[in-house]
């Protein structure tokens, strides 16, 4: 079966291999040369940020459509798949990082970062976007000198840069409740299991797995989002089938078998009931 196009950090050599090969931070100047940037729909599998000091193009994200502007920030968990076009003259950073570089078994810094990406787009005013473009001209400093220990202070940077984010996400609410805190992280490692474990469709496998009850998992669900573990579990499917129809020539059969479907026709029909489509349909308009 076709996999959907995956691309890693292309580093230039660094006196760290290691290292180069799991972080990278460039000048979208020179990274567009005076040229448009066109890419076609493909997934990662490291974290994508694009910080736009002045930007023009249009980014779509999981078949989400954004126009980019000025002073806006994108963010890209492994996994998902985007095609991005980025008219010369924008300026600003694109940074590149694997899941295993910042800080892998660091429990609070995991989270930090999980909540910095659970969306993609931070659009931010002058002000606040100065703070940050800051923080990322100091990494990109610090990668090109390569000065003693110069790993961690971009690690550094990278954590004051995701809480500047989260405090401008919040903008003056008050913090969250403890319970409320609690709900939103099980219902994050809800929707990280299913990236992992997209064939499972039992809401109480994956309460086993969080060491849940099948009903305080729908709770949480509920309480966060307004939907069901169920309705989660039918949207990440349907995600999931759309960045193959769209990505792969994969056939239909083999969509349906990677997603767990014996059933061919049963996935049709589900498919359709979710999007109004057939899948063929769905590629052929959409593609």
């Amino acid at each position: 079966m076709e996999k959907i196009p995956v691309r890693h950090i292309n580093a230039t050599p660094k006196k760290e291999p290691n290292f180069s090969g799991s972080f990278s931070i460039r000048d979208v100047r020179d990274l567009l040369s005076g040229k448009d940037m066109v890419q076609e729909l493909h997934r990662h599998d490291f974290f994508f940020i694009l910080a736009l000091e002045k930007g023009k193009g249009k980014h779509e994200i999981d078949f989400t459509p954004y126009q980019i502007g000025d002073c806006s920030i994108f963010i890209m968990r492994p996994g998902q798949v985007h095609q991005l076009t980025l008219k010369a003259g924008s300026r600003g950073y694109l940074m590149e990082f694997k899941t295993d570089f910042y800080y892998p078994h660091d429990k609070v810094s995991h989270e930090i970062l999980r909540k910095a990406s659970n969306k993609n787009l931070c659009q931010l005013d002058a002000n606040g976007f100065k703070k940050l473009l800051a923080l990322l001209k100091s990494i990109f400093q610090e990668h090109t000198t390569q000065q003693e220990r110069y790993q961690d202070v971009i690690k550094a940077n990278l954590g004051i840069f995701f809480i500047e984010l989260l405090r401008h996400r919040q903008n003056g609410k008050s913090p969250s409740h403890k319970a409320n805190t609690y709900a939103q992280e099980r219902l994050e490692e809800f929707l990280e299991l299913l990236e992992k474990h997209i064939s499972s469709k039992q809401v109480s496998q994956y309460a086993d797995m969080l060491n849940l009850s099948t009903y305080q998992l729908n709770a949480i669900a509920k309480a966060t989002l307004g939907k069901t573990c169920s309705e989660l579990i039918n949207e990440y499917i349907i995600l999931e089938s759309k960045r193959n129809l769209l990505a792969t020539s994969n056939q239909v059969n083999q969509i349906a078998y990677h997603l767990g479907y014996e059933d061919v026709s049963y996935f049709i029909r589900f498919f359709k009931k979710q999007t109004g489509y057939s899948p063929e349909v769905f590629r052929n308009n959409f593609r």
